[in-house]
């Protein structure tokens, strides 16, 4: 099965290579249906939000004045990654989400240190628009000032597809926040507001590269001044890569395809669903993401999942294990 796998991956990338198309403006709804159906992700230009253009931290400051939201915050600007915790067994570690005001949010992004913790606005899920709102239910956003700027959705998008998208997402973080690789199951419409987001992408063909393992589940909270990795309970353990920086050189196995992608500001990356991506940032960089779900029917999904992998998957903390007795077997 994986020979059969690997021959699969091998011939997508001799009729794909490792690029995306750049559109030098957005799409028509039916161009972009076509893009859909091809599966790739697309650079688009020329598709700048006008009412977010201005957005500026005195501006952002001003009018979210006193209202709280959700940051999420780490030790090491990693949210939601594998992390090896002070004992050495390695966890799948959420988050703590700490509440602040958008300035104190500011604030602290431009004062980081090497010391310091690091915060992310990565709430997602629907944070400005959630599945409620296009259901026309009662819909309350931490982002409720910000909302006259952002659009509800993106025009040759929704035409295209012929539905509504299921969340709209703000992000708002600094060079230090790092999103590990996964996946999503949304036709997925990033736009950059301001600096640049750095993208290693792997098509759904590569997912055996991954080397996804099973981990315990934990998250950060806050102990004093300090985060502390705390085992979590009653969680069952979560399926995810242990390829930390799949960015770095060597870090992903030679049959690899990776495509790097620099989003800047006024750029928008359509990213099909299954899409491996890894994200990295410029200083302070904030943007918008439109998540359409993917159509379900037919062979999409099906797809997807068989090349993510049939059957359970080793835990990667006895894998691990064995690793190092057979270091110290050698040493």
């Amino acid at each position: 099965m994986d020979s059969a796998i690997s021959q699969l991956s091998c011939e997508y990338h001799d009729l794909n290579g490792s690029h995306i198309d750049v559109l030098e403006q957005p799409p028509t709804a039916l161009e972009f249906s076509r893009l859909v159906h091809i599966s790739r992700p697309v650079l688009i230009r020329g598709a700048q939000i006008s009412s977010v253009r201005f957005w500026d931290d005195e501006y952002l400051a001003a009018t979210m004045g006193e209202a709280q939201i959700s940051v999420a915050v780490t030790p090491n600007g990693r949210a939601d990654a594998v992390t090896r915790s002070p004992d050495g067994r390695l966890y799948f570690v959420e988050p703590c989400v700490e509440k602040m005001n958008m300035s104190e949010l500011l604030s602290k992004l431009s004062c980081e240190t090497e010391d310091s913790d690091i915060c992310y606005l990565q709430s997602q899920n629907g944070n400005v628009y959630s599945t409620r709102f296009f259901q026309g239910i009662s819909d309350p956003s931490e982002f409720e000032p910000l909302r006259p700027d952002i659009p509800t959705e993106i025009s040759w998008c929704s035409e295209g597809l012929g539905k509504s998208p299921d969340a709209v997402n703000l992000w708002i973080g600094s060079h230090k926040s790092v999103t590990s690789i996964h996946s999503d199951p949304y036709e997925n419409i990033y736009t950059v507001v301001r600096g640049s987001k750095h993208f290693t992408l792997l098509s759904p063909t590569d997912g055996r590269c991954l080397r996804e393992r099973m981990y315990p589940h934990g998250t950060w909270t806050r102990a004093g001044t300090g985060l502390t990795l705390t085992p979590s309970r009653n969680i069952p353990p979560i399926r995810w890569s242990s390829v930390v920086d799949p960015d770095v050189p060597g870090n992903l196995p030679p049959e690899a395809h990776p495509i790097q992608v620099t989003v800047e500001a006024g750029e928008t990356l359509y990213l099909p669903p299954g899409w491996l991506h890894h994200v990295r940032q410029s200083d302070n960089t904030i943007a918008l993401n439109w998540w359409y779900d993917m159509e379900m029917r037919g062979m999409s999904w099906i797809v997807l999942s068989f090349l993510r992998g049939i059957g359970d998957v080793p835990s990667g903390n006895d894998e691990a294990a064995s690793e190092n007795a057979q270091a110290e077997e050698f040493l």
